[in-house]
């Protein structure tokens, strides 16, 4: 039954008065978020604020929502989703339940809320999910509409302690080097395989496509018939949220996407709080978190356990990222924990509009294949500036504790070009109270000849790693009060290091 969640301190006020009432923004289940800017931070960044949602209720079976795992919903929540937009925006209660369902699209001021025991189960009819323009690792394209979407909305908001599940293994490829023998028959007992034995694929079509790089090609500028054709390759992201003001994501869980996770794009004013984002290990493009492009950020006690990298910082890819012209700034991430993903923390490689005025501290890394992880490689351009991390925690990394690779996807051997705006640029980055328990290798630290890392430092920080520092086109790289203990040499040195500064 529909209800006004305001408190009315009469029955017997007007219907006028009531309808008032219910208009009124309000912060949700207001919290003081400025209180993570009120300690000192080492960048000045602008305090984020909670959207505003009116005061208004209804529940999804309000409008024929049935949560029994079985019945589409589809049109439950587009005509929730109508009527919020008609009243000026609300809040839509998902009770307890399996509810199946397609793609949900969100209207401005409109909170969508998951009673703990609720179950959002996204379609494995890849059908239900029409292709339609947007943006795929930095670079305008087509892909099919995300189960979750909003595009230039304001005041949106995901609570409650329920699950998303974005169906995943219905879209995407898995290696069978990364399954186990009794994995792999299972999977391998429908869809198909690749040509070579080493890819399963959910269909023909997506094999197809996988294996062939000119088809690939042809998807930025398809016409309809061929985007017809393409359709099941063109798997989405679990939630895709592109140029939206006053943003929030809490409690909820977000789980098996079909790509990355969460991919905030072009958004400004986004709260993440205390989600759980998780994706099977194997998961091909698993991502956690994508905040792309993204101003005025906070990212808190938040846990992800995902397939590739997990919180990772990016703003478009080569030309395409440098024509946007639209950094990553003013990020604040604090308090998460990060399990299997193939970085901790990661900047890159995608970053070519640039990312500057970032702050990740208090986090923990437990079996991270990287723990801090920087990543670009020639032709993306862009400059990463103004990054501080402070006080993460890591054990058993399988790689490095902390990598700066602007060689990432470079073969050894590459002719030196000259500086161009296609040149990557990482400079003025802080790293203090770095402590890795047990790591393959303490760091790598690989710029490139003609743009060096520049203005470095790792402070008050220990390492426990098989090998130590590696170093190679990096000027002034500060060390001050760094533990390596490693039973090969601590620090070697290749080409290219000039004004290292051991304390």
């Amino acid at each position: 039954m529909m209800k006004y969640r305001s408190i009315l301190a009469s029955l017997g006020r007007t219907a006028a008065v009531l309808c008032l009432a219910a208009a009124i923004p309000q912060a949700i289940n207001a919290e003081d978020y400025s209180k993570y800017y009120q300690c000192e931070l080492p960048v000045a960044l602008t305090p984020v604020a909670e959207p505003s949602i009116p005061a208004y209720e209804i529940s999804l079976t309000d409008f024929g929502g049935v949560g029994d795992g079985i019945t589409m919903n589809t049109e439950a929540f587009a005509k929730a989703m109508v009527h919020l937009a008609e009243k000026g925006g609300g809040r839509l209660n998902v009770p307890g339940g399996i509810w199946y369902t397609g793609p949900i699209r969100f209207e401005s001021n409109v909170e969508l809320h998951l009673d703990r025991g609720a179950l959002v189960l996204f379609s494995d009819n890849l059908a239900d999910y029409p292709v339609s323009r947007s943006d795929w690792e930095g670079v305008p394209t087509y892909r099919t509409v995300s189960p979750l979407s909003a595009r230039g909305k304001h005041d949106i908001a995901i609570t409650g302690f329920g699950t998303f599940n974005g169906n995943g293994q219905c879209w995407r490829p898995v290696k069978k080097a990364k399954t186990t023998a009794p994995q792999w028959t299972a999977l391998t007992a429908k869809g198909c395989v690749s040509k070579k034995g080493d890819v399963w694929f959910p269909n023909e079509r997506i094999r197809e496509i996988h294996e062939d790089k000119s088809l690939i090609a042809r998807i930025h500028n398809a016409d309809s018939a061929e985007l017809e054709y393409f359709h099941d390759f063109l798997r989405p992201v679990l939630l895709s949220f592109i140029e939206c003001e006053n943003v929030l994501l809490r409690d909820a869980t977000f789980e098996n996407s079909p790509a990355w996770n969460i991919h905030p794009l072009l958004c400004e004013n986004l709260i993440i709080d205390n989600v759980n984002i998780r994706n099977p290990w194997y998961t091909q493009n698993g991502d956690g978190l994508d905040v792309e492009s993204c101003n005025r950020v906070l990212v808190v006690n938040s846990r992800f356990d995902v397939g590739d990298d997990a919180i990772c910082i990016k703003s478009g890819r080569d030309k395409e990222g440098r024509d946007r012209g639209v950094p990553c700034r003013d990020v604040l991430i604090e308090g998460c924990t990060v399990y299997h993903g193939h970085g901790g923390f990661v900047i890159g490689s995608e970053m070519s509009g640039g990312c500057r005025d970032i702050v990740a501290r208090d986090c923990l890394f437990i079996g991270t294949d990287v723990g801090l992880r920087f990543k670009s490689t020639r032709g993306r351009g862009g400059v990463v500036e103004n990054i501080h991390v402070d006080n993460v925690k890591m054990t058993d990394i399988a790689g490095e504790a902390l990598i700066f690779d602007l060689y990432y996807g470079i073969k050894p051997g590459a002719p030196v070009p000259p500086v161009t705006e296609e040149t990557p640029c990482f400079r003025n980055i802080r790293l203090s109270n770095i402590n890795c328990r047990s790591a393959r290798r303490a760091a790598l630290f690989n710029g490139l000849p003609e743009m060096p890392l520049k203005n470095i430092s790792v402070t008050s920080s220990r390492f426990t790693a098989e090998s130590g520092f590696h170093l190679a086109n990096t000027d002034s790289l500060t060390l001050r009060d760094v533990a390596i203990t490693t039973p090969s040499e601590p620090i070697t040195r290749g080409e290219g290091v000039t004004n290292l500064l051991l304390d």
